[in-house]
């Protein structure tokens, strides 16, 4: 039995975790957020230079003395700079012409990015030339800054953290949770592609891609999410949404680009689910699937982690507890 000191003295601690945590949690929201958005600048972002060797050079010198802020890709000619563009290999080019510089950019890959290239290459041109700007790849006219994209990341990751919470909250177990975890994307999926694609027009790609895009989203969260609480118990929850939330969330480069954010923020933000499911949605929605390959293969990742964990833990939970016969551990104390 506890003393009345000892009891008084819990919610005092109780109180002392909440006064110290809520700040803490605070401070780590904050520096998550804010200081990718205070530090946004190119950092070898990926941009193609095309032409004859002798006309490009001088360009590509100018380019490559802004402190490491581009990775320049020389192409022969126009064409295999498009290629580039459309395989989503360079976010745009600059052409030497006759005329002057061409840029060729994609509006579709990052807004933000094609409008830094056209400051970029013209303050690169010389002094009264114009620079022809060709929009390769074309945000869709209804989100031309891509905003909604970008805005489309939190509410993702959140349907997955409360997927994965409900199903551990409902105390489903075992191959009942996995289907409900997979039954959950595949109709979020749905509900968001009915959303942006057939009502706000906002994406333009196959319409069942889409789903398969944002329902493997969905579900690399929510069975993330599931598995920590199978693993951990209810702290699992809080670990899986701090880890998509507030980290993968701001790192995952949707209203920008991975190569805009400070290092090596960029990176980890396409190795969670929320900056994978971005790059996905792009690739699928507007590229035909060009770069696809990897950032579904780091979402099937985490998924298949996340759903084997569930069912391990179930597994570890039927477990039956072997206890010895209480005539049995008499005898043996007893010897």
């Amino acid at each position: 039995m506890q003393r009345p000191s000892e009891a008084a003295s819990i919610p005092r601690r109780r109180i002392a975790a909440v006064v110290v945590l809520i700040p803490v949690v605070v401070a780590l929201a904050l520096w998550a957020f804010a200081w990718p958005a205070a530090r946004t600048a190119p950092r070898d972002l990926p941009l193609g230079v095309a032409g004859p060797a002798a006309a490009t050079a001088p360009l590509q010198r100018q380019l490559e003395q802004r402190d490491g802020a581009f990775e320049i890709h020389r192409y022969a000619d126009e064409a295999a700079a498009r290629g580039a563009i459309e395989d989503r290999t360079v976010y745009g080019a600059v052409v030497t012409t006759e005329q002057g510089p061409k840029l060729l950019t994609a509006s579709a890959a990052s807004p933000l990015v094609a409008q830094l290239l056209q400051q970029a290459v013209a303050e690169q041109a010389p002094p009264g030339v114009e620079v022809e700007t060709v929009d390769v790849v074309a945000a869709p006219a209804a989100d031309p800054r891509g905003t909604a994209l970008g805005a489309s990341v939190l509410p993702m990751a959140l349907a997955g953290v409360a997927a994965g919470g409900a199903v551990t909250v409902l105390g489903l177990r075992g191959i009942r949770a996995v289907a409900a975890l997979v039954g959950s994307a595949v109709l979020v999926g749905v509900a968001a592609v009915s959303i942006a694609d057939s009502w706000l027009g906002v994406l333009s790609g196959d319409w069942w891609t889409e789903v398969g895009a944002l329902g493997l989203s969905t579900l690399a969260v929510s069975a993330a999410v599931a598995g920590l609480a199978a693993l951990l118990g209810p702290a699992g929850m809080g670990v899986g949404a701090f880890v998509v939330v507030l980290l993968g969330n701001p790192f995952s480069g949707a209203s920008s680009a991975p190569q805009m954010l400070p290092e090596p923020v960029g990176m980890i933000g396409q190795w969670l689910p929320p900056g994978a499911g971005a790059s996905l949605l792009r690739s699928v929605s507007f590229f035909d699937g060009a770069a696809a390959t990897g950032p579904a293969l780091v979402l099937t990742g985490w998924a298949v982690l996340g759903l084997g964990t569930v069912l391990l833990g179930a597994a570890l939970k039927r477990r039956p507890t072997v206890t010895e016969p209480p005539a049995e551990r008499e005898r043996a104390l007893a010897h």
